[in-house]
């Protein structure tokens, strides 16, 4: 049996879904080949159509086991034990150094350009108790860092009892677990809240990193993208950020050629690389996604699309090199990662080092840069 786990992100990624069942079913071709995941739940009917799949089977699907169309004591049993806990708690992560801890899923909101709430759902969250429980299985295992992720991390406990925040989720695992590192996924910033704020700027064992869903840094885009924060919310809350905890990198989510983007409105985006000083960028031209109010409005040229996000790619490469160079003669430490000759630092900049021992965490002085990677040499 074959499964491909889809994602319906972009465009790009439907397209490189399918190019995935193809090649699975060229290299396996007397396989059960079963298609899963986003892309999956939203048009189910376009890749049961492909000749090479055998099954679809939507998110909503996943844990039934008559979906999957067997009574296979293994996949019965796999299917129990995740039910017994939290659907969204991973068992674990042999043979990778950082482990991810998913402790939301799905969104609430309706921004314009996004499909994802089609295939993940409305907003739910796992109990505090259960992911404590998970991060102290994880430390046993050997984990020395977790990352924290979701949909839409920052609306956790929405869905809960007595609607704990995510901050009250990051004191728990600080106070009743040993984990040396905690890192959180993207962050909206129409959602952050004042204890998470704390631990981000105060705690060593938060890491100095916060990735920001901005998208965009036009106030006029980000309405008709249906966010929930300006452009000058994202400039105070990094304003903030940074005035508390100085050495905290910054990260942001942004979408180039939004439908309607002027010039104009590029050039305040392409401004908030700077403005916000933002050292990781994932940026991407907008994709139209079938059924979301976005794909209906007047579209940018896919050519000036691709430009403006070329444009903030290399204003973000620079400030990224301008960011390395300002640590190079700097101590910190490192988690070193597979296959033992890399890894990152608490603000997430790439090392390289001399071998070392996958999964321990190193001191080590940063001494030059060579490409888009810090030379570190273990003290």
């Amino acid at each position: 049996m074959v499964v491909v786990n889809s994602c319906a992100v972009t465009n790009d990624a439907v397209a490189a879904t399918r190019r995935a069942i193809r090649k699975a079913r060229r290299d396996r071709p007397a396989s059960e080949l079963i298609v899963t995941g986003c892309a999956a739940q939203i048009d189910p009917a376009s890749f049961a159509a492909m000749p090479e799949v055998t099954r679809v089977i939507g998110n909503s699907d996943k844990l039934n086991p008559a979906a999957w169309g067997s009574s296979e004591p293994v996949i019965v049993r796999a299917i129990e034990r995740v039910l017994d806990t939290a659907p969204q708690l991973a068992g674990g992560f042999e043979g990778q150094t950082r482990a991810f801890v998913e402790v939301q899923n799905g969104c609430d909101h309706a921004c314009t350009f996004c499909a994802i709430p089609a295939g993940r759902g409305p907003s739910r969250s796992a109990d505090i108790d259960a992911i404590v429980a998970q991060i102290d299985a994880l430390v046993t295992a050997g984990h020395a860092e977790v990352v924290l992720t979701g949909v839409d991390l920052s609306s956790y406990g929405d869905d809960l009892p007595h609607t704990p925040r995510l901050g009250d989720v990051v004191e728990a695992i600080v106070v009743r677990t040993s984990l040396r590192r905690l890192r959180l996924s993207s962050l909206d910033p129409a959602n952050i809240d004042a204890k998470l704020v704390e631990l981000l700027t105060n705690e060593p064992r938060v890491m100095p990193h916060a990735h920001l869903s901005f998208q965009a840094g036009d106030d006029m885009v980000l309405k008709r993208m249906r966010r929930r924060h300006s452009r000058a919310d994202a400039v105070r809350l990094v304003e903030r950020l940074k005035n508390a905890r100085p050495d905290i990198a910054i990260g942001a989510d942004l979408i180039a050629g939004f439908p309607t983007e002027d010039d104009a409105m590029a050039a305040n985006t392409l401004a908030l690389i700077d403005d916000c000083a933002i050292v990781h960028a994932h940026v991407f031209p907008y994709s139209p996604r079938a059924r979301t109010p976005a794909a209906r409005m007047p579209q940018v040229s896919p050519p000036i699309a691709k430009a403006r996000a070329q444009a903030l790619r290399d204003a973000a490469g620079r400030r990224h090199r301008a960011w390395l160079a300002e640590q190079v003669g700097s101590v910190t430490d490192i988690l070193v990662e597979r296959p033992g000759t890399r890894g990152h630092s608490p603000g997430f900049a790439d090392v390289r080092l001399p071998p070392c021992p996958p999964g321990h965490i190193v001191t080590a002085r940063l001494t030059h840069i060579e490409g888009d990677q810090l030379i570190g040499m273990p003290l």
